[in-house]
């Protein structure tokens, strides 16, 4: 196969992606990721907690970022020639995919093994978390002199397993494979006899045997034991104690600094190109961090384009889609209308108020009105084995582009205004784009463009790459998609508002 110059930098991009991905096994990570890109690149961080106005001197020509609860991130342009009242360009995308999370009360052992108490986050394919090497990450708080510091962890080390039942044992493992996600799907981390924690504290105490119980009222019914009375307190109490060490070892604290934490398993097998012809990415989360990083990176490269700019250009990256986004920080919360609503008052032509009508005048609708959200979360890429699950004339092909996401029943928010706009910033980025609905038999999954798009009134279009096995542990993408879609962005946000004035609706 002749590797021609385009190729090259297609596979430069993927290989970008691919290290993004391994970086990135949580939401933490994510956006963690995603800031340490914006600021290589001078992008300012700010908090929203801060008095905008006296802390930070937002400008003209500035690039920012924000960020909410470790696990959503908005990060914004403002272009040279941008006034008031003018629109904003944004793309959408969500930080988190389905998984296991370790229970709050996560200590168990059982025929001798060790194992860990595990919660379904979202709609995961259960069955692909079997025999897979698993390990842990996520965000700890660590008590650092009586500040309470949160640090990311992520383990770097094959630590936990589902095995499954032996054939032997289960003849119809092979044409049914059920079984129960509370008692069944739990990780093996290491074996009782093995462990020198679970050797020590093995013996029973007087407190697990009934003696030495804290009353929680008058009622003698009510009584704990030690072990229960200290269970929120006490995270060690909660969690097997040579887990707690070894993240101690992994932060480099004491067990005792650890005051809690929020901790998700992951597939410890690295993302990786991948296919005869390396046309392929697979990996575990493409859902939904190539949108993340294609659009970060669209945003960066847009940047070259910043003072010819009249608009605001911006990444909206939320945790928490996956469950409803029905969060503080998810899709559903004020976190992208708070930020346009600061912006919408920040006086940026630097003229008098009188003259303006910054500051006392609020521009929050009229930029709501001139801007636009593209949505982007992956889309079903036809599958070879299964082409009786997808409409007979809307089958998109990794590696041929965007798919636009269209749903008659507003699961998708896309209407005809939105297509011709992207059809045209497409065209000025020479990215071939490709269309998608459901059959009418089956179901339709949504996005956070619908729920956005009511929430604010924003016109809105949904999209993103075609992929296989979504919601497995191991998803399959194009490599050739990652800078498609990442040159769409780009163009998005160079384009945008000398197209969105050709574009008529309720405007003339």
């Amino acid at each position: 196969m002749t590797v021609t110059t385009d190729q090259t930098v297609a596979l430069k991009y993927a290989q970008d992606f691919v290290d993004f991905v391994n970086e990135s096994p949580t939401p933490y990570h994510a956006v963690d990721s995603v800031k340490k890109m914006l600021v290589n690149e001078g992008f300012e961080e700010i908090v929203e907690r801060n008095n905008w106005s006296k802390s930070y001197k937002l400008a003209k020509n500035g690039k920012y970022f924000v960020t909410r609860n470790g696990s959503s991130i908005i990060a914004f342009t403002v272009g040279g020639k941008y006034e008031n009242g003018n629109g904003i360009a944004i793309v959408g995308a969500h930080t988190d995919s389905p998984c296991l999370r370790i229970k709050p009360i996560s200590k168990r052992t059982s025929e001798g093994f060790i194992t860990i108490g595990v919660e379904q986050y979202g709609g995961l394919i259960a069955h692909t978390w079997f025999d897979r090497d698993l390990s842990v990450a996520g965000r700890v708080y660590v008590n650092e002199e009586g500040q309470f510091v949160p640090k990311l962890l992520k383990i770097d080390k094959p630590l936990l397993r589902i095995p499954t039942l032996a054939i032997h044992l289960n003849r119809e493992v092979n044409t049914k494979f059920e079984f129960n996600k509370e008692t069944k799907l739990v990780p093996i981390a290491g074996q009782t006899a093995l462990d020198k924690n679970e050797n020590e504290n093995g013996k029973k105490t007087a407190a697990t045997e009934g003696g030495n119980k804290h009353s929680c009222s008058d009622d003698p019914n009510l009584q704990m034991t030690q072990e229960q009375f200290e269970s929120v307190r006490n995270v060690i109490s909660r969690h097997n104690k040579s887990l707690i060490e070894l993240i101690a070892k992994e932060l480099n604290v004491e067990p005792s600094q650890i005051e809690d934490f929020e901790l998700l398993l992951f597939d410890h097998q690295k993302s990786v190109i991948g296919g005869l012809n390396d046309e392929f990415i697979f990996s575990p989360r493409l859902d939904n961090l190539t949108s993340c990083f294609a659009a970060t990176q669209g945003l960066i490269e847009s940047v070259d384009q910043l003072p010819n700019e009249k608009g605001i250009q911006m990444i909206s990256l939320f945790d928490h889609e996956e469950i409803g986004s029905r969060s503080s920080h998810g899709a559903d919360s004020s976190f992208l209308p708070d930020i346009i609503q600061r912006l919408a008052k920040i006086n940026f032509n630097n003229v008098k108020e009188k003259e303006s009508g910054s500051g006392s005048v609020d521009f929050f609708h009229e930029i709501v009105s001139k801007s636009f959200l593209l949505s982007s979360d992956m889309a079903h890429g036809i599958h070879p084995n299964y082409g009786e699950a997808y409409e007979s004339q809307h089958r998109p092909q990794v590696n041929m582009g965007p798919v636009i996401k269209i749903n008659a029943n507003q699961r998708y928010a896309t209407n005809s205004p939105g297509i011709v706009l992207i059809k045209k910033v497409a065209d000025r980025a020479k990215v071939p784009l490709q269309l998608f609905v459901v059959r009418n038999d089956s179901p339709c999954g949504s996005t956070i463009g619908p729920l956005l798009s009511s929430k604010l009134g924003i016109r809105t279009l949904d999209l993103g790459n075609p992929q296989l096995s979504m919601h497995s542990i191991r998803e399959t993408g194009g490599t050739y998609d990652v800078i498609k879609l990442m040159d769409l962005f780009k163009s998005y946000f160079e384009n945008y508002v000398d197209l969105d004035s050709k574009i008529l609706c309720d405007h003339l």
